[in-house]
């Protein structure tokens, strides 16, 4: 009967205490989370790692804390929205460095099919796996403070998808889905018209590509240098905090 009862209600996965420990250990930051928000983080890493394949391309061999490593910085943009944020897909793709993808679009006005490659960091496909570069992510723990954070960038792309349409809005209730695409198109807009007019900002410009890279771009910002982006764009920030909860950065 228990041998049934297992199977039918299997325990959730869980960290060892080793594993614990050894987070805390190599991202000492996180300790900057109360208790309640560490334990979930725990949660969520354990369900990480028993559920998404972890594959490493061109000779690239990550052990097992590297694994721990990777999995801490994907689900800490989760901690508010919950494990619904690691719905469907189920591989990581780890590259040792920038990888190379080929592109193509064709201009449905002209007819002409338009190609060429295209050297990336990561890559977040909406139903496909989450891709990496391991140099990057490597550079990002190096120095977490400073504004880059590849993982939650594309764990961002992910969350944005999560609603059918990547266009820098994530599910929410209906109010705050109204207030969020107010503020961040109103942010957006002056951000490209600035970059646009010659002036500079301290937010990568990167942000300017799209919505969605907006999205994306203000989230690194936020788990990395969240008083620069309250600074520069408060109503984004304030969003950001809501959405994610607290930055593990300090913010003064």
């Amino acid at each position: 009967m228990k041998s049934l009862i297992a199977r039918l209600f299997p325990r959730p996965p869980a960290l060892t205490p080793d594993q614990d420990a050894q987070l805390l250990a190599q991202l000492p930051w996180l300790s900057r989370l109360d208790h309640e928000r560490r334990e979930r983080l725990a949660a969520l890493v354990a369900r990480f790692l028993a559920g998404k394949t972890i594959t490493t391309l061109h000779g690239l061999v990550l052990d097992e804390n590297q694994r721990l490593h990777l999995a801490a910085l994907a689900c800490l943009p989760l901690l508010e929205f919950g494990a619904q944020g690691l719905a469907g897909w189920n591989q990581v793709v780890v590259y040792p460095g920038a990888f190379r993808v080929h592109r193509q679009h064709h201009h449905e006005d002209t007819g002409v099919l338009e190609e060429w490659q295209e050297d990336l960091a990561g890559e977040s496909w909406e139903h496909g796996p989450l891709v990496l570069s391991w140099d990057d992510i490597q550079a990002d723990l190096a120095d977490p403070e400073a504004g880059f954070q590849l993982v939650v960038h594309e764990m961002a792309h992910k969350l944005d998808a999560l609603d059918g349409a990547m266009d820098g809005t994530p599910p929410l209730p209906a109010q705050w889905q109204r207030e969020w695409a107010r503020d961040f198109q109103a942010a957006y807009d002056e951000f490209c018209a600035r970059l646009d007019a010659g002036g500079d900002s301290a937010i990568d410009a990167y942000a300017a590509q799209a919505p969605e890279e907006f999205f994306a771009v203000t989230s690194e910002y936020h788990f990395s240098a969240p008083a620069l982006l309250a600074a520069e764009m408060p109503a984004v920030a304030a969003h950001l905090r809501r959405f994610y909860g607290a930055s593990p950065i300090p913010v003064d």
